[in-house]
């Protein structure tokens, strides 16, 4: 008999078809009602699968007595209880490294999109104001910047790499100095801003992250600097970010996270300034697959009384 898994909510098509083909699945967010399915499957249920987004609630797994393993079709863990799952011998498994360098591609894009005016240019050309007007407004260079990274683990160092090509001196903040790293660390995110022309955001959704792009660092970056986050939402003041870009404090941003996504603020729509993607930047067919992979891996493994490939409890 199939082991009996609950599934969130919809992934990458490939992903489900595999994970439907050797489990028995049972999709949550077709329930008809919540609470009957989970009592149903309760005494069968060992496993659920979900994404970085969406996670698992601790009330959908109190319901679930019998799951003892987690695995997350994603790199993010900020919508799991970890410390629930750890007290309750829960296994949570997610896909670090394999999105990276799509990630990493993303925040180039976004800078480039955003000093660059590549939205605000499209349609400079596209609604015919450059033969009526002349020539766009000059935009501003990438190479040669110096770049800041908050979060230097595998995104942050893949996106340093591509960084370097643009002649960029990469200084990061970090929780801690990364032994024999060639780039500048700085203990003070509030110090790293104040000294670059680009900030881009690749940390982990934590207790210590959330929050810590304040006033304080969107004012130290200043009226030249670009903000570019290609991690979560959350990490970021919103409301002042929006304050700020409005107002003109900072030259612009670059964001493919949101704090209530799929909410975007309505203020960003109007600005010239900003580049917006749907939190996309793992969204190519190559990197899904590879994500879909390693979850199922993960899932795998469980089950086989094996160590996880990518085990983040």
């Amino acid at each position: 008999m199939a082991k009996t898994v609950l599934l969130i909510g919809p992934l990458f098509q490939a992903t489900m078809e595999k994970l439907e083909s050797a489990y028995d699945v049972h999709r949550l967010w077709e329930a008809k009602n919540e609470t009957d399915l989970l009592n149903e499957i309760a005494p069968q249920c060992t496993a659920v699968v979900t994404d970085g987004g969406k996670g698992v609630s601790n009330e959908i797994l109190k319901q679930l007595p019998n799951v003892k393993m987690i695995t997350v079709f994603g790199v993010g863990v900020d919508a799991i209880d970890l410390s629930y799952c750890e007290n309750q011998s829960i296994s949570v498994g997610n896909t670090p490294d394999v999105l990276s360098d799509d990630v990493a591609d993303l925040a180039v894009a976004l800078a480039l999109g955003v000093c660059r005016q590549l939205v605000f240019g499209d349609q400079y050309a596209r609604k015919g104001r450059w033969a009526k007007e002349g020539p766009m407004p000059l935009t501003t260079r990438l190479m040669g910047k110096r770049a800041g990274i908050f979060g230097m683990g595998s995104i942050g160092e893949c996106l340093a790499k591509r960084l370097t090509g643009f002649d960029m001196p990469v200084s990061y903040c970090n929780r801690s100095k990364k032994a024999n790293s060639p780039y500048h660390f700085v203990a003070s995110l509030e110090e790293l801003a104040s000294n670059v022309d680009f900030l881009f955001i690749t940390a982990a959704a934590t207790a210590g992250t959330i929050g810590a792009v304040n006033e304080p660092v969107l004012k130290a970056l200043g009226k030249y600097g670009f903000l570019i986050n290609v991690s979560r939402g959350t990490l970021v003041d919103e409301t002042t970010l929006v304050q700020y870009l409005t107002q003109g404090k900072i030259a612009g941003a670059g964001l493919d996270v949101f704090e209530k996504e799929p909410s975007i603020p309505e203020a960003l729509f109007g600005l010239d300034n900003v580049v917006l993607q749907p939190h996309n930047a793992s969204g190519t067919y190559e990197t899904r697959n590879a994500m879909g992979n390693l979850m199922l891996d993960n899932l795998a493994a469980h089950y086989a009384e094996k160590n996880l490939p990518a085990k983040v409890v």
